[in-house]
């Protein structure tokens, strides 16, 4: 097998957007490229066009590629639900729910057998193979039943760039503290260093390259500068306060819960492209403020969520924030948050089957949880009662366990392809719930909700921003940023004529 596998000093060091960017420099060479993570662990998640669920970041990565996505690209997903269990996605199906000693002491061959699989596959479609590592090799602890590092370079026997991020600083002492605690075989396979997110003069750093290369006889293949506003969707806690945390302050306050099991945030990505929307994270009611809009996103546990809203008292202010005309959106879990009531009928949410609980009542329904999950890419356009005029139709996807029943006829959101009808759409607008991932990634219906929230400011009315023409646009401008900045030549000789030492 031809490939590359990008490891990295820690978590957040940009590995995922690395690899995005080596996928679409590979693709734009003409080269059959495809991008691999045998082991994701993130709540943020892509589903695939048959259905299947895989790690976010594989799936922006495989459009990067300009291919389609696939189970093989991910084929173990960890879905934390809890501080100790996390849900098992097997091959983009739910397969069970395990604590962190019960996934390594039961699932580790049965994980090495569907990651050899895997790379099989893809060596037999691709001509070569970018694969993505998670946090660091050398986290001791849990080195001797890993299946996401070393023991994947390994198993498809290419050479490991390591990736170490300059921005939170200790570089040195990450990459060389890092290779010392490789063991020898493991440290011949790396290849390669790259120093990512530099900001400044690059000549103020040539002194620490000579260095690195001399002490580690390690060719540094390049030092990437900090991307802003890459626009590639993020998947863990680190990216997701990093890439909201530096948005200017706007006209338009949108406050989003920021639950502790928050998953898919990609869902807001979109509002750090409007000039006059500010975002920002609320976790207690002291942060809660008088917002234009609030946002509940979706959740990997919508129970344990809703006690967090409920401990914290955020409920309240939510409830009277909608009293007071306030805009409200919920989305999968925070839909379901939204509505009366909450029935945990097989246990599948909190393990303790029939449980229920209050919601906060904003929506007239109650959710269902049941065994088994939906995943599913769908389409719609809004319902008839909404009384908005469809201008396309909204796009996007959903992944959720529970089911949501109105109590009330003719309030749904949307109409949808298959012919049901999806969501909640109350007081002109004012509370929306829906299962669509990916709703505010709708260009035209973005606008028309933020056009809403102007009007009821007396502010003027703005024209859509058509993000998603840019998103391919952005690959390769990334890509060709990277390049800049990158031994392109020297990492294709290590790749071509890799051989095990």
């Amino acid at each position: 097998m031809k490939g590359v596998m990008i490891q990295g000093t820690a978590s957040d060091v940009g590995k995922s957007l690395i690899v995005t960017a080596l996928c679409r420099m590979f693709a734009n060479d003409g080269i059959r490229v495809v991008p691999f993570k045998s082991q994701n662990m993130s709540n943020n998640s892509y589903v695939t066009k048959d259905g299947k669920e895989i790690g976010r970041a594989q799936g922006i990565q495989a459009e990067a590629a300009k291919i389609e996505a696939t189970v093989w690209m991910n084929p173990i997903l960890l879905k934390p639900r809890s501080n100790q269990d996390s849900e098992i996605v097997y091959l983009g199906k739910s397969l069970k729910t395990l604590s962190g000693r019960g996934y390594r002491d039961t699932f580790y061959e049965k994980g090495l057998d569907v990651i050899k699989k895997s790379l099989e596959q893809l060596s037999s479609e691709y001509e070569l193979v970018v694969i993505e590592g998670a946090g660091s090799p050398v986290e001791i602890n849990l080195k001797d039943r890993e299946l996401v590092n070393m023991k994947v370079a390994e198993l498809a026997d290419v050479p490991v760039v390591l990736v170490a991020d300059i921005d939170r600083g200790g570089v040195f002492a990450s990459i060389i503290g890092t290779l010392e605690l490789l063991e020898p075989e493991e440290r011949q396979r790396v290849a390669g260093v790259i120093i990512n997110k530099f900001r400044g003069d690059i000549r103020l750093f040539e002194d620490g390259i000579h260095w690195l290369e001399k002490k580690t006889d390690i060719p540094v293949l390049g030092v990437l500068p900090y991307v802003e506003n890459h626009m590639i969707d993020g998947e863990d806690s680190l990216s997701l306060n990093n890439q909201f945390s530096s948005r200017q302050k706007g006209n338009l306050d949108i406050a989003v819960i920021q639950l502790p099991f928050i998953s898919n945030y990609s869902d807001l990505e979109p509002f750090l492209y409007e000039e006059d929307v500010s975002i920002r994270w609320v976790k207690q009611a002291s942060e809660f403020g008088n917002p234009d809009a609030v946002i509940i996103p979706g959740t990997k546990s919508t129970m344990n969520d809703l006690k967090a809203i409920t401990d914290t008292k955020l409920d309240f202010l939510i409830q009277n924030h909608i009293e007071n005309g306030g805009y409200v959106v919920g989305i999968c879990g925070g839909y379901q948050i939204l509505g009366e009531e909450i029935i945990d009928e097989a246990g599948s949410d909190t393990g303790i089957v029939n449980n229920s609980v209050k919601g906060l009542g904003c929506i007239p329904g109650r959710t269902i949880f049941y065994e088994e999950k939906e995943t599913v890419r769908t389409a719609g356009v809004y319902h008839e009662n909404t009384g908005l005029t469809a201008n396309g139709k909204l796009e996007g996807y959903e992944i959720h366990l529970g089911k949501t029943v109105l109590h009330q006829q003719g309030c749904s959101f949307l109409s949808l392809e298959n012919g049901k009808e999806e969501g909640y759409f109350g007081r002109n607008g004012q509370i929306i719930g829906t299962y669509l991932h990916h709703l505010f990634h709708n260009d035209q219906w973005r606008n028309h909700w933020l056009n809403m929230i102007r009007n009821s400011k007396g502010l003027n009315r703005k024209e859509p921003i058509y993000i998603s023409n840019y998103k391919d646009k952005r690959y390769d401008e990334i890509a060709s940023q990277m390049k800049e900045h990158l031994n392109f030549e020297l990492l294709n000789d290590i790749i071509n004529n890799w051989c095990s030492k």
